[in-house]
């Protein structure tokens, strides 16, 4: 044999010396290294019995490891994390070198292990210090698990559960009780034989029943136990959104009782889901939407619609009793205290359309027959734009924007709405006063609501109304012409030909410039305020007739209360005998006041709408 034919021999005798020795290589002489690598993985001093080959050769070695403990974390209570009394791992070696554990067949008995999350979301499972992370086992071709339990305890989202765990040529099974947000449940999972034997797609069925919340999760992986890359069709039902919160841990809020179906597919880090039906309320809903995960951050895209939607459906029974509590304190207010806080959502970005198509309300008629908007949220900055709501008779647009960008701890809200179109007898659902109805509100201020946010605003807003008619008493009233107004005929009707409030707003104070009412019988002017949070109005009213007038009453009235709830206030010495005499002696002798003019209508709202 040449010498290239000796180097050729010795190659391939050490080629065939190493793989006979990875093939015989005693697995359990590396016990020490294993637990030393466990020890560092947790966290905690990790204990083996035993551990040793099982079968004599070959490149999928079965090794038996005997009597685990894993300490549970100082952190997360007394006890053990793991307890386990024997597990046989069948495994390749191939991709040990690099640094990959596949392991095809694992049979577990005698498995005790408690999984803990912490309120600020540390897990115990996770590496010291890491962020706390998923995984799915992809590789196995077979699974048999006996007389195993699993319990968790989660403070972050407030629920537990103790399952039995059953694993073997039947399928596999878990069920046991926990509780949800305190609410108690019954917890079952059942998916096929995790066997060699059964390639493809691998069903499974996941039910949470309860009296206050239900989910029935029906469908398939597309490996067993690859939750990784799954498709499902989920039917759930519960008290309040936050209870579904509890579970999927989307983010979402409290509201009325919810009744929902989707279809959904996971494939990670991504969520899809369609068919999106139900729900909450009295309300329905219907869309889709698609969560992705990139680079730390989360965006979703999709579009939720409604036929008929009640926005108090949105807050929760324990939420309605806060509001009618603080209404009770407060009295009612016309500027909702809707939360606009973004600090939640510092990962989140995404577009939603939002389209309803019929806006109702327990409480009656709310002047909006619908509405829709495209929401646009980047880096905790929401853009709602464009915003159409559709009024009786008439629309408002415009954009909405909630910025919370560089740390800020309040949001600042940014308005931009005209309203065009639309009729007072409409918007009002009575038809005593009737005319066109414009406005416009520009407003930004700081504040985690609607309210506070408004309470702290700089802006302007506007309000005409034109070409209208009012109860012809009602315009003498305004002049205060009473001999008119006592005297003329319920049937008659009078011209309005503007009302004009102009509002600029200076840290929630707004200063009435102007307020005109201006009819065919009199004009009347109003000075004063309109002060938010609390919505007070205080506001001096004079008028004057535009004709000469039997009984002219001298003096002035004031508008005070708030938006929700207005008091008209004529001083007592305006309708005192004495001033009625002199009324009437003003009126023999001529010497009523100067009569009013026309007001410059269109100037005026040109003000106002600016």
């Amino acid at each position: 044999m040449n010498r290239a034919g000796r180097v050729a021999a010795i190659v391939v005798a050490i080629v065939a010396g190493l793989l006979l020795l990875v093939a015989l290589f005693p697995w359990g002489m590396l016990h020490g290294i294993v637990a030393d690598r466990l020890t560092k993985r947790f966290g905690r001093p990790v204990t083996i019995g035993s551990m040793a080959r099982l079968d004599t050769i070959g490149f999928t070695p079965t090794i038996a490891v005997r009597d685990v403990r894993i300490p549970q974390a100082d952190w997360a209570g007394s006890g053990d994390f793991l307890r386990l009394r024997e597990a046989r791992v069948t495994f390749p070696v191939w991709p040990l070198l690099s640094g990959t554990f596949q392991p095809r067949d694992i049979r577990v008995s005698g498995l005790a292990l408690a999984l803990v999350r912490a309120a600020d979301g540390r897990t115990n499972w996770s590496r010291p210090g890491a962020a706390e992370s998923g995984g799915a086992s992809t590789h196995l071709r077979g699974l048999t698990v006996r007389d195993s339990m699993i319990s968790y305890r989660d403070a972050k989202r407030d629920r537990d559960a103790r399952l039995s765990f059953v694993s073997d040529t039947k399928g596999l099974r878990a069920s046991g009780t926990g509780t949800i947000r305190g609410a108690p449940v019954r917890l079952a999972f059942a998916g096929a034989a995790v066997t060699q034997a059964r390639p493809g797609p691998w069903p499974f069925t996941a039910r949470i029943d309860g009296a206050a919340l239900a989910m029935a999760a029906r469908g398939t992986m597309d490996r067993p136990l690859d939750t990784d890359r799954m498709t499902l069709d989920l039917v759930t039902r519960a008290a309040d959104l936050k209870l579904i919160d509890a579970v999927i841990e989307a983010g979402l809020f409290g509201t009325q009782p919810v009744a929902l179906r989707a279809h959904v597919r996971h494939d990670a880090p991504d969520w899809t889901v369609t068919g999106l039906t139900g729900t909450i309320g009295r309300s329905d809903i219907a869309g889709h939407v698609t969560v992705m995960k990139r680079d730390g951050r989360t965006r979703l895209t999709g579009a939720i619609a409604s036929r008929r939607f009640d926005f108090d459906d949105l807050a929760s029974d324990a939420g309605r009793a806060a509001a009618r509590a603080q209404e009770a304190r407060i009295g009612p207010r016309v500027i909702p205290d809707t939360p606009i806080s973004l600090a939640n959502l510092d990962s989140t970005d995404g577009t939603i359309d939002v389209r309803i198509a019929r806006v109702v309300s327990a409480g009656g008629d709310t002047g909006v027959t619908g509405l829709s908007g495209t929401l646009s949220l980047d880096h905790q900055k929401l853009t709602v734009a464009p915003l159409a709501i559709r009024l009786a008779g008439g629309r408002a647009s415009g954009r909405a924007i909630v910025d919370q960008r560089g740390g800020a701890v309040h949001p600042t809200l940014r308005l931009d709405l005209a309203m065009i179109g639309s009729r007072l007898e409409l918007l009002a659902g009575q038809g005593d006063v009737a005319g066109r109805v414009r406005a416009r509100a520009r407003l930004t201020g700081r504040g985690d609501t609607i309210r506070s946010a408004i309470a702290h605003a700089d802006g302007h807003v506007g309000l005409v109304v034109q070409d209208g008619a009012l109860p012809a008493k009602y315009a003498a009233a305004l002049g205060f012409d009473a001999g008119r107004a006592l005297t003329i005929g319920d049937d008659r009707q009078a011209r309005l030909r503007c009302v004009v409030l102009g509002l600029p707003i200076v840290q929630g104070h707004g200063t009435v410039r102007p307020l005109v009412v201006d009819t065919s019988l009199s004009r009347m002017n109003g000075i004063g305020s309109i002060v938010f949070p609390a919505e007070s109005i205080a506001i001096r009213l004079t008028g004057a007739p535009k004709q000469r007038s039997l009984l002219r009453l001298p003096g002035s009235a004031s508008l005070s209360g708030t938006l929700s709830a207005p008091q008209l206030v004529v001083p007592r010495e305006t309708k005192s005998v004495g001033n009625i005499f002199k009324a009437i002696g003003r009126a023999i002798t001529g010497h009523q006041g100067p009569l009013a003019s026309d007001a410059d209508c269109n100037a005026l709202a040109r003000q106002a709408l600016r």
